[in-house]
């Protein structure tokens, strides 16, 4: 993973990094409903399966990929790897674990069950130790539909890395709908790139 500073100088976003971040900042979400009737007919597990999508979109886009790392420094990672949550029934909490991202599927889904059942049940916030700078955080809330979702932070307008959040998914007219909430910050990401990834999205699926 390499981490490249952003000299904002000569940055095409400055005017609006400042803008967002500095004078008036500003986070937003949107959520929206992917159609994963294609998921559902190949059986393939969904959590596992949406975690490799939404880390290949992220990994496509840079806006996606923009932060501060733990100096304090503006930058854009060459790679984010997903950072999950996994609930735990007896306890009614969730523990967060991240999976390594590959390009390969195959290879995604392998290294998430490996993940899953060498720290699947370890209870506590944090079920996977060591780990990395580079993540970006996938939620999942399986047991209800929702049209909207927002994360209210304290200390949002300094987190720029984008949050998704994952419903439960439903039948409707003959398609498999799945609520996804997209949580990013205005000082690196605009609607036109949230739209962008939400149409790279769907049709990574259909493909």
């Amino acid at each position: 993973m390499i981490f490249s500073k952003i000299n904002k100088s000569g940055w095409n976003r400055k005017e609006y990094f400042d803008h967002y971040y500095s004078e008036v900042p500003c986070t937003y979400s949107m959520t929206t409903k992917l159609d994963i009737t294609a998921i559902i007919k190949k059986n393939y597990r969904l959590y596992p399966t949406m975690l490799y999508y939404l880390g290949t979109i992220v990994n496509r886009h840079p806006e996606f990929r923009t932060g501060f790392n733990k100096d304090g420094e503006l930058g854009i990672y060459s790679e984010l790897i997903p950072s999950y949550t996994v609930f735990h029934k007896d306890t009614e909490t969730f523990s967060e674990l991240w999976t390594q991202y590959s390009e390969n599927y195959e290879e995604f889904c392998a290294a998430y069950e490996d993940d899953m059942e060498k720290y699947g049940e370890n209870k506590g916030l944090v079920g996977k130790p060591n780990v990395p700078d580079n993540i970006f955080t996938v939620s999942a809330v399986p047991w209800t539909v929702f049209d909207g979702f927002n994360l209210n932070l304290q200390r949002g307008y300094n987190y720029l890395i984008p949050v998704f959040t994952m419903g439960r998914y439903y039948h409707e007219d003959g398609k498999f709908l799945l609520p996804l909430a997209i949580q990013v910050h205005h000082a690196v990401c605009d609607g036109f790139h949230v739209a962008r990834f939400i149409n790279e999205q769907q049709s990574l699926i259909n493909d």
